[in-house]
């Protein structure tokens, strides 16, 4: 309610403002309005006569005077006809004017609202807000409930061989008998998957993890919760969650699991945080890994969501480093070692000194640092991280990238 009422007075003050002209303007005057041209020209007419009777000037002057002075004269009435005909309204009409006038921007301001906010949302500040997010992300859809929301009819099940068929029931019925085999667990995933079982694949996967216990890998939590992702057609569970976090857990670099886990923020409103994730995977690429394409076809929206700038370039993110030439992969074979290690620091060196006198991407930098860092030379890694954090220091997402990396070659906590 306070909102409302500081609104409205603001709005009526400055309509007041706007329409004070208005206000102060008064009505018609009393008697004749006197234009102030044609009473100094009416002045100067009888100065004239005066002149002439005190003997100042002669006949044939006064009598050239009074032509001008009356010609003046006539052109002043003409334009004061002209301002005659726009007089000023009577105050009653005036204020009347100001009431509807005010009365038009407080039914406009309402109407814009209407159209273009949100009447009746509550106050929503930003501690409240994320109050709201991790309620949701809470209480969202199990992977069970998903899972029995999806169709489960796979068309392509009538092409597949009937005797893989045979073999993989088969395979069902020995782990079914020998429920702790390692290997027969892994073989069940594997095969769940192919036919399309994704339900059957990543309790499979499950079950590998829990065999491995401790030696479950960063890979083994990845996959657990890929196969998750498409038993739920896409959607991320708070089980794939988990399952990403593991995975993260044991390796924060982990792309598969940054890719879903990307999704995951892009599915819970936190666009800005799956922008910075995804970001950093296509400017590592490779080229060809298996989430550079849905990343490249979604990365202007996501930016869009998160009030970030989409890249300038039609193919932003290049996915990496070009890679050397044919011919240079072949020299490169034939080097030394401390020769091949001379050629890999010169080209280090020819984008260092490009980024220092032209500037570059935060993918460049990003390279140039973790290069450094590959080849043990953390004095110039930390220079690298120093000019990019100039560079890139107001921007939250590209600093995400540059930190990571300056972090992977030491040279940042």
């Amino acid at each position: 309610m306070t909102f409302w009422l500081i609104a409205l007075g603001m709005t009526i003050a400055v309509a007041l403002l706007v329409l004070l002209p208005l206000i102060r303007a008064g009505g018609t005057p009393e008697g004749p309005e006197v234009d102030p041209d044609m009473q100094v020209y009416r002045d100067q007419l009888a100065e004239v006569d005066n002149d002439l009777a005190r003997g100042v000037i002669s006949d044939d002057e006064a009598q050239r005077i009074r032509t001008e002075v009356a010609r003046r004269l006539l052109e002043a009435d003409k334009a004061a006809a002209g301002r005659r005909g726009f007089r000023r309204a009577p105050r009653a009409v005036n204020l009347a004017v100001t009431f509807v006038g005010i009365l038009v921007v407080l039914a406009g301001s309402a109407a814009l609202y209407r159209w273009v906010g949100s009447p009746g949302y509550p106050d929503l500040p930003l501690a409240k807000r994320d109050a709201i997010l991790a309620e949701q992300r809470a209480n969202r859809p199990t992977q069970e409930e998903i899972e029995s929301q999806v169709s489960r009819t796979n068309p392509a099940l009538d092409k597949i061989d009937p005797k893989y068929v045979a073999l993989v029931e088969k395979l069902r019925k020995a782990v079914a008998r020998r429920p702790n085999d390692l290997r027969g667990q892994e073989l069940l995933t594997q095969h769940e998957a192919r036919l399309g079982n994704f339900v059957a694949a990543h309790k499979a996967k499950a079950k590998v993890i829990s065999i491995k216990g401790q030696d479950a890998t960063a890979d083994d939590y990845a996959d657990l919760a890929e196969l998750m992702i498409v038993a739920a057609n896409g959607y991320v569970s708070p089980k794939a969650e988990r399952a990403l976090a593991d995975a993260l857990k044991r390796d924060p670099r982990n792309p598969r699991a940054r890719y879903y886990s990307g999704l995951f923020f892009l599915q819970t409103d936190r666009p800005d945080r799956t922008y910075a994730l995804w970001s950093d995977l296509l400017n590592e690429g490779p080229p060809n890994a298996p989430w550079i394409r849905p990343i490249r076809g979604q990365i202007a929206e996501v930016a869009r969501l998160a009030g970030i700038r989409p890249p300038a370039s039609k193919a932003p993110f290049a996915g990496g480093a070009p890679g050397p030439t044919a011919e240079q992969m072949q020299a490169a074979s034939q080097m030394s070692a401390s020769d091949r290690q001379d050629m890999i620091k010169s080209m280090v060196g020819r984008l260092s000194d490009r980024l220092a006198s032209e500037g570059g991407t935060p993918g460049e930098w990003v390279r140039l640092i973790r290069a450094y860092g590959v080849l043990g030379d953390k004095d110039k890694a930390a220079q690298a991280f120093k000019d990019a954090t100039a560079a890139y220091g107001q921007d939250s997402a590209a600093m995400q990238q540059i930190k990571a990396a300056a972090q992977g070659a030491g040279v940042a906590e």
